[in-house]
């Protein structure tokens, strides 16, 4: 086990989030962090990074997760070592969270309040929060699953509709369970709602107006503050590509950094004016109707393509180890970069972009260099894991190839 360093990181989760932040900290400090999720998944199972997994599969549950974060907070405790909680979901990140009394006995981590939590999470809260603070968002209502009233509203075709509340959403499986719905008429918006009631959703459902434009219309922003409230990083970037699977649209494959001054400041703006402290990532989109920057959603933690941070020099470990375990002052850093962060194959980036000037943006970060992708770490030597990503780039063509969402 590592031990020059006097603070040992415990990620929870197994996924690509918890694959990039385990680089992170081996890349920063040559640590190998202890994992903790309810199933091994490949990203990090198969790993000479991230070889310390411990798999409970209570984990996600409200009534096992304290219990297991502090058996595996007795396991590795040891003199002069701080360990250094970090979560890579939504709901990890909640649970942390809602047990942060308790858990502050064992870890140190750096996360928002409950309080605050819920401002956020819950959009028709998160909306209005976005109102006061002058945030734009796109035009949505709300409509109560528990309701046996039909939506009723005047909308312009094509919507949007998702759930409000995620996790609720992912614990009630379905048939043809969509992340996002995109419908086309009224008939098909109702056949959506009542297909969500009938799984025993229960919460809102967010019916929004579809701002048109394709994936790189799509826009990203990370943001960090310390546990003080001061904020010490604010990037932006603009997607090329999302995820085109109806399961996890959304997910973005790649991304380039870009720089605008006036948003990046007005969304810092906005997390200090609530009190936001940690990670978060923005989703936002661009409206060519009214050439504005319309936000949907802020995650409260790092999101899986943010690992551009790190990949650009400011490595995401070292935001939490400066602030958590060293206390150091970092002045506030406007990303303006140029980097393309990619999961997926250049061939995808070639064949599956359609807006000419991204593409000519891509074929330079390509041709100078400038550009990565986590999943190809160099450090990690894992000859299996090596096969099984050379196969799921293979597999990335035929998802585009046969998806167009």
């Amino acid at each position: 086990m590592e031990t020059k360093h006097p603070f040992l990181p415990i990620i929870i989760g197994t996924d690509m989030n918890a694959y990039n932040m385990a680089i992170s900290f081996h890349e920063a400090y040559g640590i190998k962090p202890i994992l903790v999720g309810k199933e091994p998944l490949s990203f990090t199972s198969l790993s000479t990074i991230t070889e310390t997994i411990e798999l409970r599969s209570g984990l996600a549950e409200d009534s096992q997760f304290a219990d297991i974060l502090i058996d595996i907070a007795e396991k590795y405790r040891a003199p002069g070592k701080t360990l250094l909680l970090i979560g890579t979901n939504d709901l990890y990140v909640r649970l942390i969270i809602e047990n942060a009394r308790i858990l502050r006995e064992h870890y140190v981590f750096n996360y928002i309040t409950e309080d605050l939590m819920n401002q956020l999470q819950v959009k028709a809260n998160f909306y209005e929060l976005c109102k006061v603070h002058g945030i734009e968002t796109p035009t949505t209502f709300f409509y109560d699953c528990k309701s046996a009233e039909p939506f009723e509203e005047e909308m312009m075709y094509p919507i949007i509709i998702k759930p409000s509340n995620g996790i609720e959403y992912s614990r009630n499986k379905f048939e043809g369970q969509q992340k996002v719905y995109k419908v086309d008429s009224p008939k098909e918006m109702h056949n959506v709602i009542q297909q969500i009631k009938a799984s025993g959703y229960s919460d809102e459902l967010i019916i929004q107006d579809y701002i048109p434009g394709d994936d790189t219309f799509m826009w990203d922003s990370v943001i960090y503050a310390n546990s003080k409230g001061k904020t010490q990083l604010v990037t932006f970037a603009q997607v090329v590509l999302q995820e085109h699977t109806v399961t996890a649209i959304g997910n973005y494959t790649a991304l380039i950094t870009r720089f605008d001054k006036e948003m990046m400041v007005k969304l810092q703006n906005f997390l200090e004016a609530v009190g936001y402290t940690g990670f978060a990532n923005f989703d936002l989109k661009y409206d060519a109707r009214d050439k504005k920057f319309k936000v949907f959603e802020v995650n409260i933690r790092q999101g899986r393509s943010s690992y551009y941070v790190t990949a650009l020099g400011h490595n995401m470990a070292e935001y939490f180890v400066d602030d958590l375990i060293y206390r150091a002052d970092k002045p506030v850093t406007y990303l303006n970069e140029d980097f393309l962060f990619t999961v997926v194959p250049k061939a995808v980036l070639r064949n599956f972009v359609d807006n000419k000037a991204v593409l000519k943006d891509i074929k330079r970060l390509i041709k100078k260099g400038q550009y990565g992708n986590p999943l190809f770490y160099k450090k990690d030597k894992h000859l299996k894991r090596k096969l099984y990503l050379l196969a799921r780039q293979v597999n990335y063509y035929k998802k585009y190839k046969n998806n167009q969402w």
